[in-house]
């Protein structure tokens, strides 16, 4: 029987994590994983959804410079890919996952059901 917790498992575990660090990275592909969206428009979903939920993620909306981080990062990393439409200067920018992307959200699926499972679970004590 092999170790899973060997330190390839764990190092690509930490490799995985690092794609998601970031205040904003799990709201903006989660937005994405509805559909390819300008980047004035994803601004707002993402920010209409933190405020739907009542700022419990995010204290305040996200900003275009931390957006615009963000989404290069998520560039950078094969998760999503940015097409622009008509000129540089006054044309649309469109953003979408990969499938690389999306396959990242569907493996979070697990991990997302754990919390609200465990939310409201006492500390072992």
């Amino acid at each position: 029987m092999t170790d899973d917790w060997d330190v390839p498992y764990r190092q690509s575990l930490h490799e995985a994590l690092a794609l998601l660090n970031g205040q904003w990275t799990v709201a903006v592909l989660a937005t994405l994983a509805l559909g390819e969206r300008r980047y004035k428009d994803l601004m707002a979903e993402v920010n209409k959804a933190e405020a739907r939920v009542g700022w419990v993620s995010h204290p305040k909306p996200v900003t275009d410079k931390v957006l615009t981080h963000t989404l290069q990062r998520a560039q950078d990393n094969g998760l999503i890919v940015r097409r622009a439409q008509g000129s540089q200067i006054g044309g649309s920018v469109w953003y979408s996952l990969t499938s690389s992307g999306k396959e990242l959200l569907r493996s979070l699926r697990p991990l997302a059901n754990w919390a609200q499972q465990n939310r409201d679970l006492p500390e072992d004590g």
